[in-house]
């Protein structure tokens, strides 16, 4: 069996499942879905620093890594917000990730900087785009017309 064959879908698959886990995050904290935040169990009020923009973060850079557009900087973006989360709300409280709650900004954090490092795999808009810019038949050049002086 060839391994190396399967790098691609599983990355894709990945990226797939870490952005629809965030984007998950997102609706429940922007709009109260499934359970509302975390912390409240109600949407973020409309504009708090930084709980809101986290949280639209999180959705919009969920949802684009979840399609593969815009992967590797969606995916940046999202590994730096949960870099913040982790080093301003969780590290303070404790150093390690089981002492101070922020196990899953770190994974977060961590699957994003992969996804960004590694590309959206073979699943993606991204590649998609890719693939049928390099299909496209170019125009062809028309010769210059000569010049009579």
């Amino acid at each position: 069996m060839n391994v190396s064959r399967l790098g691609g879908p599983t990355l894709s698959l990945f990226r797939i499942v870490i952005g629809l886990l965030f984007a998950l995050h997102g609706l429940s904290s922007v709009f109260g879905l499934f359970g509302g935040n975390p912390m409240t169990g109600k949407a973020v009020p409309l504009g708090t620093w930084p709980g809101w923009w986290a949280a639209l973060i999180q959705l919009i850079c969920g949802a684009l890594v979840l399609v593969g557009l815009f992967t590797r900087p969606a995916a940046l973006v999202a590994s730096g917000s949960m870099a913040y989360a982790y080093f301003v709300v969780h590290q303070p409280h404790a150093l390690l990730p089981l002492r101070n709650g922020g196990e899953l900004a770190a994974l977060f954090c961590w699957s994003f900087l992969l996804v960004a490092a590694l590309g959206p795999g073979v699943w993606a808009l991204d590649t998609l785009l890719v693939r049928r810019r390099a299909e496209a038949p170019s125009a062809p050049v028309a010769e210059p017309a000569p010049v009579s002086v």
